[in-house]
């Protein structure tokens, strides 16, 4: 089994789920888990984790994310992006400098209600099989954290823009949103993820080349190791004979860990079995110097 994160480039067409089961088909295992959705007519980076990192699959999805998006004024739909059913149709009376500041308005936090057409599941069904239904439903408004919006160029009714943004935030809604402020309405014509927290779009695989890759036996090159996710913390490897212990997710005190990389102070640590292999997570407990398990890999 392979084990690790690939960074794919989901193309045009497939969804989050459609491209786990294809790799499935390419590698010939089960244990494969994606990262967070993106819509069909979405493109770009989804991390994909395999055997062993399906258990950081929930860590992957609280990073922030950037987007290149294209954002069309005057036209406002029941997906709130082009794909959808058109509602309404509105001249564009506004200024450069007006659609500019609006855009500008919704850096930092706000209220955003998240879409009908969404995975968002409430009494246990989708919206989105609500919303094929043709029923809507309240949505609860949930704050989410706009931290960039870089402009790149406005010929409007269409604007260029790249957001930076929280875990949660809908793009579409977004671009219906700016389109609402400006008094036009708005929906998102064109969308490319370029970034998911240390994985970009320069980086990431089409399906088809990582299938090549794979046939080649040269795949885990270009995959990202578990471990690779928690640099930050400092690494501690245990001494051979206290591996058991390690192995069965025990605790572990500072005389059963070698001295290097052995951490000043509180907080988790990359820990490692004796013949170099990363194990697991574990918090260091300075005034007991003791380690304690997080997460067992």
């Amino acid at each position: 089994m392979i084990h690790g994160i690939i960074n794919v480039y989901k193309e045009k067409g497939y969804t989050s789920h459609d491209v786990v089961a294809r790799l499935r088909g390419i590698l010939g295992q089960k244990r494969i888990g994606h990262t967070g959705t993106l819509d069909p007519d979405a493109e770009g980076v989804l991390p994909v984790c395999l055997g062993k990192a399906t258990k950081v699959c929930e860590l992957l999805a609280d990073w922030d994310k950037t987007y290149r998006a294209i954002l069309l004024l005057g036209q406002v739909t029941d997906t709130q992006d082009v794909s959808g059913e058109i509602l309404e149709t509105r001249e564009v009376t506004a200024s450069i400098k007006e659609v500019y500041e609006a855009i500008q308005s919704f850096k930092g936090e706000y209220a955003q209600v998240p879409p009908m057409y969404s995975a968002l599941k409430v009494n246990g069904k989708k919206l989105y099989e609500l919303a094929r239904e043709g029923k809507t439903v309240e949505r609860k408004a949930r704050n989410v954290q706009i931290h960039e919006i870089k402009i790149h160029e406005i010929v409007l009714p269409r604007i260029s823009m790249t957001v930076n943004c929280s875990k949660g935030t809908y793009i579409r809604t977004l671009c219906h949103d700016i389109g609402q402020k400006v008094g036009c309405g708005g929906c998102m014509e064109q969308l490319l993820r370029t970034q998911v927290g240390m994985f970009r779009v320069e980086e990431s695989l089409r399906l088809d080349e990582i299938e090549v890759l794979h046939d080649l036996g040269q795949l885990q090159e270009h995959m990202a190791a578990i471990d690779s996710l928690f640099s930050l913390y400092p690494a501690v490897t245990v001494k051979q004979e206290y591996q058991k212990l390690l192995d069965n997710g025990n605790e572990l005190y500072g005389r059963q860990v070698g001295k290097q990389g052995f951490p000043g102070q509180d907080g988790p640590v990359r820990m490692y079995g004796s013949d170099g292999n990363f194990q697991a997570v574990y918090e260091y407990l300075k005034k007991e110097n003791r380690f304690r398990p997080m997460k067992m890999f």
